[in-house]
């Protein structure tokens, strides 16, 4: 039952987003695109978020940005990283590091574009209550 209700709400939301606002503009992830939480924590005004993200294999995050700074390891796989400019800003193997500035003017895409699932553990570091990430239309880039 809370399957069904959850599902109604979702196809609810759904229909009233695109009877307001037409087409999307948003870039959702591509399908499997997982994500879950590891541990959180508040401190101060700050909310402090570790999850594990999962990208499968020709997937990709969806065009976003986030409102706190984002760190991030890969522990599996190979991230490509791209820009509003639609230019790689980052290829990063098993191992890597990345880190990703704050606000609306930083929008990007993580891409995998091998054929291993790609798996990050993330710090999203955020003004409390912010949400994980903010959708953006993609910015007229050949890519999603």
């Amino acid at each position: 039952m809370r399957m069904f209700l959850r599902t109604a709400i979702t196809g609810a939301v759904a229909a009233a987003t695109f009877a307001t606002c037409g087409t999307a503009l948003a870039t959702p992830p591509g399908p499997g695109v997982t994500g879950k939480v590891i541990a959180q924590t508040t401190v101060g005004g700050t909310d402090y978020i570790l999850r594990e993200i999962t990208v499968p294999p020709g997937q990709a995050t969806g065009w976003h940005y986030h409102d706190g700074p984002l760190y991030a390891v890969v522990q599996q796989g190979t991230l490509s990283h791209f820009d509003s400019t639609c230019a790689s800003d980052g290829v990063y193997p098993k191992g890597s590091a990345i880190q990703e500035p704050a606000g609306a003017d930083h929008v990007h895409i993580g891409r995998n574009l091998g054929d291993t699932a790609v798996v990050l553990d993330v710090l999203y570091v955020l003004p409390h209550g912010a949400p994980l990430s903010q959708d953006a239309a993609n910015p007229g880039c050949p890519f999603e």
